[in-house]
């Protein structure tokens, strides 16, 4: 019992991290299997309801099944719940059940919850979860609010129930939907390309949940004051509303040049905003043109920001790529960006989530059109979702074999932990991180 014991105080930060989603996509997929998670009573084969769990752990939205016909309300719940675990944090969910139950919450619990939510310091990490879990909580039903009217005016009492799930799924940046019907399976929400008010609380939800817990702080205590932002924060913003604003601008030149113009719009924005790592799309994928699809590729390897509901390598990673580059050509020692200088160890560690991100996405890519005979842009594509945990695709997800499908379940899964946790958590059992960085650091991965 002792040795049990010894071995739980051993653990660092980063195995808890790695352990607690592991645990929770294991008993999802078990609960999945059960013949009432089913709208058919059968049993589901292990791989589907791992593969299922997986994505809705890791916030991806790639599927196997059709969320909406294939399972049943039960399992939909589950899904839902498991979307809500995953989106904030398996940390951060039993942080605040403890905090409930008036549990103290110890040294080594806060460490953890700061490096589960990227935090610069322990201090005020129990005043943050709470304020991570209100917001969350109060956006979510807001959001349900604003899509009550049009999901209610079609299905009825049952729209409740739609809207709160895409609300949720939006706001994770999971990409789930449950409009698929037997005759009409996998439809995203490419019948409301048009329809506004969809768009704009869809978008909004992802955007929102995608730029970080810390940054809603930042807004939060600073208002509208930008320069008092951290500069983590201004980082993001700025990055978020070019990798927004650029892509949109390209989608609107390059496609859907056939729809009126309020309706063109809509959708450049949409998707521009969904592989950043919502999994939503209003238009036809595959329909859009090639370097379209490169751009979305990009995209989805980027990502959300470091503490938020979104994967990745992180809007701050790319961001110091960017700003590393530039200094390289302008002949300066270190990068900067508001007259402040980038630590070098921020850097390495940039270029090392980057590297290791590309070489998941490319040789998973390679893998899987070896193994099924298909384009390797296809499966690139589809690689690039899984391990951005976005879950767009291009309509191979349910026809992959097994292998496939497991390569697609690692990626989503150490797309969503984080390559570095899993490095730290493999070598050390020291609470080192590299959120654990002075303000004028910035966090990466």
């Amino acid at each position: 019992m002792s040795e049990i014991t010894h071995r739980k105080k051993r653990l660092s930060s980063f195995k808890l991290i790695v352990l607690g989603f592991a645990s929770v996509i294991v008993l999802g997929a078990l609960i999945l299997m059960l013949p009432f998670s089913s709208t058919a009573g059968v049993v589901t084969p292990f791989h589907e309801a791992l593969f299922t769990s997986t994505s809705a752990v890791c916030v991806t939205g790639l599927v196997v099944q059709d969320t909406g016909s294939y399972w049943s309300a039960f399992g939909q719940t589950v899904i839902l719940l498991m979307i809500q675990i995953g989106g904030l944090g398996v940390v951060t969910v039993a942080a605040f059940f403890a905090m409930l139950s008036g549990r103290k919450i110890s040294l080594m619990q806060r460490s953890t919850m700061q490096d589960a939510i990227s935090a610069p310091k322990v201090g005020g990490i129990v005043r943050l979860t709470r304020f991570i879990v209100r917001g969350t909580f109060l956006i979510e039903l807001i959001g349900m609010l604003v899509m009550l009217p049009t999901f209610c005016g079609k299905f009825g009492i049952k729209g409740i129930w739609m809207a709160a799930f895409h609300s949720i799924s939006a706001f994770c940046n999971a990409g789930f939907d449950i409009l698929g019907t037997a005759e009409n399976k996998y439809p995203s929400l490419t019948e409301y390309i048009g329809e506004p008010t969809i768009n704009i609380a869809i978008m909004l939800l992802i955007i929102v949940g995608g730029i970080g817990f810390l940054t809603w702080d930042d807004i939060y205590t600073n208002k509208w004051h930008f320069k008092k932002y951290r500069m983590q924060s201004k980082v993001i913003l700025v990055t978020t509303a070019i990798l927004i604003i650029a892509p949109a601008v390209f989608f609107f030149f390059c496609d859907f040049t056939g729809m009126p113009l309020g309706e063109r719009i809509l959708a450049s924005l949409f998707q521009s905003v969904t592989p950043r790592t919502a999994g939503f799309n209003t238009a036809d994928l595959p329909a859009m043109t090639g370097s379209s699809k490169a751009i979305m590729i990009l995209l989805m390897l980027v990502g959300g920001s470091p503490g938020s509901t979104a994967g990745g390598m992180k809007t701050t990673t790319f961001a110091v790529l960017i700003l590393s580059a530039f200094s390289v050509c302008r002949k300066k020692d270190d990068a900067e960006v508001y007259g402040r200088r980038i630590d070098g160890s921020t850097v390495k560690n940039a270029v090392t989530i980057a590297v290791m991100y590309f070489l998941l996405f490319f040789i998973g890519g390679i893998v899987i059109s070896m193994a099924e005979g298909l384009p390797l842009s296809t499966c690139l594509y589809e690689t690039a979702s899984a391990v951005g945990t976005v879950g767009l695709t291009l309509g191979i997800t349910p026809q992959l074999g097994i292998l496939s499908q497991l390569i697609l379940i690692v990626l989503m899964y150490l797309g969503r932990v984080g390559g570095l946790t899993l490095i730290y958590a493999a070598i050390s059992n020291k609470n080192q991180s590299v959120a654990k960085l002075p303000l004028e650091k910035i966090t990466v991965g």
